[in-house]
This record gives C-alpha cells, sequence and structure tokens, in this order.
C-alpha cells in the first residue's frame, strides 16, 4: 500500500511557501528558553511554597515541557531550531535531547522512514497506532501503568541495557559503548543535579526532574502518540493518515506544549518550523482540502475515539498478550523517546 503526496503549491503561493519556511536561530533558541524556565521556575515555586498541591502542578508542568524538550529535538532532527546545522544540532542534543536522555541524529535516522511511510506497513511508528481502537479498560490499565511510572522504567531499563551492551564483552569496551550510547546524556544530568544541589535542592532532580520524566511525561506521550495517527480514516490519504488535534491553554501546558497538536500540517510540510504551523493550518483551512482535513477538537474526542471498542471480560489469554505487547512497546520506546512525531 502507498501513500498519496500533496505538494506544497497545490495551496500555498510561493510568497506563503517562502515565508512559512523561514527559520530563525533566535525563535528556536526562545522555545527551548521558555521550556527551561518553565522546568526551573516549577522547581523554585515548590521550593518556594512547599505543598502537595503545588508539588503536583509542578509535576505535571515539568512534565510537559520535558515532552516539550522531546518536541523541541524533533524540531532539531528536520533542521527547524537553526538555519545554520551546527547551531541546529547544538541547541538540539544540549538543551533538548540530552537532559532526558535522547539522541537527535539516531531519533533522525529513524524517524524520517516514518515520514516517508506513514501509516504504511513499513512506517517505523505503525506500532504505536496499530492496536487502535481500545477499549476504556485497556486504556485505564495503559494510563497506570504510564502514570505510576512502570511504563518509564521499562524504557529506561532498556535503554540502560542497551548502552551497556552484552555482558561478555570487554570491561572497556563495555565501557566504550555506554558512553557513546549514553555518556552526554548522563553529563548532562550530572550538570543538571550538581546545579541543583549547589542552590541547595538535590531533592528536585529526583522528585521533580526523574519522576516527571518517568509518570506524567510517559501520561502524555501515550496521549499525544495516540492523536497523531491513531483510529485515523484514511491510511493512504495525507489529509486522513494523520490529525491536527484542536488544543485550548490547559492542553498546550499540560499535555501538547510547542504546537505539536498541527501534526496533519506538520506532515504535509516537514521543513516548516513549528511556529509556522499554525499559519499552514489557516492556509489550510480556508482551501479546497478544509472537508478533507483529519482535525478534532480536543484531545479528549480523539481519546474516546481510541477507545470506542466495547469493553469485554479480559480473558487469561488477553492478558497476557497485553503484558507482551506492553513489554515490546517498552523496548521500542527506549530508544526513540520522541517516537510519533
Amino acid at each position: 500500500m502507498t501513500a498519496l503526496r500533496m505538494r506544497a503549491r497545490d495551496f500555498l503561493t510561493e510568497d506563503q511557501l517562502i515565508a512559512i519556511r523561514r527559520r530563525s536561530t533566535w525563535k528556536g533558541a526562545a522555545l527551548i528558553v521558555h521550556a527551561w524556565t518553565l522546568i526551573l521556575g516549577s522547581i523554585a515555586l515548590v521550593a518556594w511554597w512547599p505543598n502537595p498541591l503545588i508539588y503536583l502542578l509542578a509535576v505535571g508542568i515539568i512534565g510537559s515541557r520535558q515532552l516539550g524538550l522531546a518536541i523541541l529535538m524533533h524540531e532539531g532532527a528536520h533542521g527547524c531550531l537553526s538555519p545554520h546545522e551546527t547551531a541546529n544540532l547544538n541547541l538540539s542534543q544540549w538543551f533538548c535531547a540530552y537532559p532526558i536522555f535522547a539522541e537527535t541524529r539516531a531519533y533522525r535516522r529513524y524517524h524520517l522512514q516514518h515520514h516517508a511511510r506513514t501509516q504504511q506497513d513499513d512506517d517505523p511508528d505503525l506500532v504505536l497506532s496499530a492496536p487502535f481502537p481500545i477499549t476504556r479498560m485497556s486504556y485505564r490499565r495503559k494510563f497506570l501503568r504510564d502514570i505510576t511510572g512502570q511504563t518509564g522504567y521499562q524504557q529506561r531499563k532498556a535503554q540502560l541495557l542497551n548502552a551497556l551492551g552484552p555482558a561478555e564483552w570487554p570491561l572497556a569496551r563495555r565501557a566504550a559503548h555506554f558512553w557513546e550510547k549514553l555518556g552526554p546524556q548522563f553529563a548532562v544530568n550530572a550538570v543538571l543535579f550538581t546545579g541543583l544541589a549547589a542552590a541547595g535542592m538535590w531533592w528536585a532532580y529526583p522528585l521533580l526532574w526523574l519522576l516527571p520524566l518517568l509518570t506524567w511525561m510517559m501520561v502524555i506521550t501515550r496521549i499525544r502518540n495516540i492523536a497523531e495517527h491513531a483510529v485515523v480514516p484514511d491510511s493512504t490519504d495525507p489529509l486522513r493518515n494523520t490529525r491536527t488535534t484542536r488544543a485550548n491553554v490547559l492542553e498546550r501546558l499540560f499535555i501538547a506544549p510547542y504546537y505539536v497538536n498541527y501534526h496533519l500540517e506538520h506532515h504535509l510540510l516537514f521543513y516548516v518550523p513549528c511556529y509556522n504551523l499554525p499559519r499552514v493550518h489557516r492556509i489550510l483551512s480556508e482551501s479546497r482540502y478544509a472537508r478533507r482535513m483529519e482535525v478534532q477538537p480536543n484531545y479528549a474526542a480523539v481519546v474516546r475515539l481510541a477507545t470506542a471498542k466495547p469493553n469485554q471480560q479480559d480473558r487469561p489469554g488477553q492478558l497476557a498478550s497485553s503484558a507482551r505487547r506492553a513489554r515490546a512497546g517498552a523496548e521500542v520506546g527506549g530508544d526513540q523517546t520522541a517516537g510519533g512525531f
């Protein structure tokens, strides 16, 4: 099965295309500064006003900005953080990917295949959308695994074991392999821990960095994956095999940062920086293609679509199968922190 293609000039004028393709280093850097300002501001708020509600609010904001860093790493994988490749890669790696234990170049290699073969049998992200729709009971189980850190733990465990290499390797080879796979990530996280410790807040690293990374980020990463490609109407139509989801202020704060909800537009024009995607959406919405576009009003509507399978009593075989799929998903996700964009 082969997906259809749309040309940018089918719905854009030459001037519009030039404008939306324009990339700005200062805008890319500003998005990164925004993410880290919210992260560090949330940590400072908990330190200044410690109580359970403020802590939960901070976990939600920090987890969403960790997903935001993954989104901005994805921008870097498309060369959209800066028109200069060296600046683009450095911004993406050191300030976005490494802090969340990811790597831009490795992500880019597999991710471009997703764009080339969206929703086809050889799409590397098909595993994220193919199981849907599921039952509400099944989604509740997934949500509980995500929010309690089980999903995040399995992903990081698989990532760590892969970085360590086979046990039979000599120690020097394993050390070199580990540094190649995860060395810069651990170094950046060591700097983050040291900075927090120097500020008298060492506790913020496990409680306000690692915990959101393993819990809330996993919850919203799954929601984002569902929204982008699950239960789409037509896997061969570029206007219907990818979804844009409208997002209100709270959804943008806690679930869908940095224009990630404009996913249909991103797939049509993957070289357009994220801050120009709303303009692409407006142009498309006023074109002859508007009625064909797969757009949902909010994330709750998407989750309802994805959990529309009637509930049935789970049999032991189904539970075992579900567990196997969860383990497989964790293994896939270990090296694909931002998978599905």
